[in-house]
């Protein structure tokens, strides 16, 4: 990725939130966009994304599309990192968007930072339920025969599955359980790899920034991310080369110098 600040987002569910809190997001992109050299968005982008036969793609996204077409076309550089709602994405987002689409886990520079970056389903322990039934649906069976049914068909059962527009309420016990595992296999994976300087994840829809003792090669320490949600938190990430990562939350003030707040987003 270029050099200069990173802007890290994970978790925005469009599709399935409230429309303030989908605007706040376009709005936090068009300010990442003329901040930021590039933009990393970690998974659960959409609430649910496929590409069907024909190149036919899921309806309501139209807004968000093209605003992401305009940040690449921009200038700023785009990664999306497929998470369990949106891994099947493909060549419409790559070709049309301009996104790179990544959906496999991935080691690499982040503004200095030696960065391992995964959305975090199926990591750390428990949740096998979820990891059999992810390694069914990615399989190419199950992926051939769900192209088949198309975006209306496709969107409705998709959504009977998911029914993530049920769970936005207060962040229960299995939500904090789900974030301490992620954390643990963070901080294990430092542990067994002291050439990495970040762990970033999402997923838990729980900010974390957690140091972890142990000097990086980045000179700023090692650190365990997660880059919590745009469900509940407006939370962010920037990374900067030489400083400790700074997690961030949106305010949604229209006045360009009231839009960013540096406080550490809350956890809950």
């Amino acid at each position: 990725m270029p050099a200069g600040p990173v802007y890290i987002a994970s978790d925005v569910h469009a599709g399935a939130t409230a429309p303030e809190q989908e605007q706040a997001f376009l709005d936090w992109l068009e300010h990442a966009a003329a901040s930021a050299a590039s933009i990393l968005l970690n998974g659960d982008l959409f609430d649910f994304w496929f590409e069907y036969r024909g190149g036919r793609i899921p309806p309501g996204y139209d807004q968000l599309l093209a605003a992401l077409r305009r940040t690449v076309d921009g200038g700023t550089p785009v990664t999306l990192m497929g998470g369990n709602h949106d891994w099947w994405g493909g060549r419409y987002l790559r070709e049309e968007v301009g996104l790179e689409f990544l959906q496999e886990p991935v080691v690499r520079r982040l503004a200095g930072h030696r960065t391992l970056v995964a959305h975090g389903d199926g990591l750390g322990a428990g949740d096998l339920g979820y990891r059999a039934l992810k390694l069914l649906l990615r399989s190419r069976p199950t992926r051939f025969a769900f192209a088949q049914l198309g975006p209306t068909l496709g969107d409705i059962l998709a959504g009977r599955v998911s029914r993530t527009d049920m769970r936005w309420g207060r962040i229960t016990e299995g939500d904090r359980e789900r974030a301490a595992a992620l954390q643990t296999w963070a901080k294990d994976t430092l542990d067994r790899r002291p050439e990495l300087d970040l762990v970033l994840l999402g997923h838990a829809h729980i900010p974390a920034k957690v140091e972890v003792p142990g000097p990086g090669s980045s000179g700023t320490g090692r650190w365990y991310l997660n880059s919590g949600d745009w469900v509940r938190h407006r939370s962010y990430l920037v990374l900067k080369e030489g400083t400790e990562p700074a997690m961030m939350r949106w305010t949604g003030e229209p006045s360009p110098g009231r839009r960013e707040s540096t406080g550490e987003a809350p956890g809950s």
